[in-house]
């Protein structure tokens, strides 16, 4: 598997944190702010781009969903539908509790390492969505908090 981001080492990064980077002119402040002070940088860290994809559907699609439609979550929080397709908001909402699990490595014998099946909590449906990892990257806490 491919590591996607940053190749760089989390060690001695910049200061000050991220967010005070982007600040508007107004509110910036100096680096050596007392504001800063004790702010150690946050190190590196990976995390699984997700694919998650209709693998059956064991009843009838209400939603319009199909057999091999999929949906991906990128870069930590990116979901990304293909052009011109659609995923069900209360299949979406059965799969978005385990994905942040899911993109981080877990303890070998952790039921949520080998289990990857999640069903559409729709019982007329029965749609059935595999989780899957396709691609490990390394994020810089400092960009996302």
């Amino acid at each position: 598997m491919a590591l996607l981001g940053s190749q760089a080492s989390g060690g001695g990064r910049r200061n000050p944190p991220a967010f005070a980077r982007t600040l508007p002119a107004k509110y910036a402040l100096p680096p050596d702010s007392h504001l800063f002070a004790g702010y150690t940088a946050m190190p590196d860290f990976e995390l699984y781009d997700l694919r998650v994809t209709v693998v059956a559907i064991e009843g009838r699609s209400v939603c319009g969903l199909s057999v091999g439609d999929y949906f991906e979550l990128t870069e930590s929080a990116k979901l990304k539908i293909p052009a011109g397709k659609h995923f069900c908001i209360y299949a979406l909402s059965a799969v978005l509790p385990l994905l942040a699990a899911k993109q981080r490595q877990l303890a070998e014998g952790d039921w949520l390492e080998r289990d990857s099946l999640v069903a559409c909590p729709d019982p007329d449906e029965r749609v059935i969505m595999q989780i899957e990892r396709i691609a490990r990257r390394r994020m810089d806490s400092d960009d996302l908090t």
